[in-house]
């Protein structure tokens, strides 16, 4: 029950900040909506879900916090004064912004990525020796430590890379084509992320719990357990 909920959140998330949105701006402009009024009411749409969201639950989880940090940056930037083509380019800040945070978060305490994938993967996939917490891998396995600081360098790449691209669409292609562009860069980018993320995280040893990365502490554990 509880998955089948979280694919049902999961859906309406993507209906509420993407499919929606998207939908609405072809409806508003088939019946004459100007183009800046029409990416002004779409703007409003996934902030209105996003705040939803947060009264609803009361609390978010890391990945259910970048998203509505991402939509409601979209939504303020949408506010300030400019023309239609500096309008297109709204997500382009939210996604520059998020692409520096996850570069920043490299040196912070936890690592974006960490913070994201836990509630996900902890307890549900394989990592690392039993019994062993998230916490207790990071502090006694260096390369456990390294994996998500490089996925976190990996999405600050992607985003800001994505970011660059929406700009270019938003000043050089026909206005009415840049939604529905924009709307498939947002799931390329993220797709292609997350495939070069896991074939890394499979590299690089993270799952399971007799690969090398985690050899000297099974080591200690066998060891210990003998004596």
């Amino acid at each position: 029950m509880t998955a089948r909920r979280t694919r049902a959140r999961a859906v309406l998330r993507v209906l509420g900040d993407l499919v929606l949105p998207l939908a609405l701006y072809y409806v508003l402009r088939a019946v004459g909506v100007s183009v800046y009024l029409t990416l002004l009411i779409t703007a409003a749409v996934p902030a209105v879900f996003a705040g939803y969201r947060l009264v609803r639950q009361r609390r978010l989880d890391g990945l259910a916090v970048y998203m509505t940090v991402m939509v409601l940056l979209a939504a303020a930037v949408s506010l300030v004064a400019g023309d239609e083509r500096f309008l297109l380019a709204k997500e382009a800040v939210a996604t520059g912004v998020t692409g520096l945070w996850f570069g920043a978060s490299v040196w912070a305490r936890r690592p974006l990525t960490f913070l994201f994938s836990r509630p996900m993967l902890e307890r549900r996939v394989k990592i690392g020796p039993p019994g062993l917490s998230w916490d207790e891998l990071w502090e006694l396995v260096p390369g456990f430590r390294r994996i998500w600081r490089v996925s976190s360098v990996l999405w600050a790449v992607a985003l800001l890379a994505d970011a660059v691209l929406r700009v270019i669409m938003a000043y050089t292609l026909p206005v009415d084509a840049v939604p529905a562009l924009g709307t498939a860069l947002y799931v390329g980018t993220s797709l292609a992320v997350m495939v070069i993320t896991n074939i890394y995280y499979v590299i690089a040893g993270l799952f399971g719990d007799r690969s090398a990365l985690y050899a000297s502490i099974t080591r200690n554990l066998e060891t210990s357990t003998v004596d």
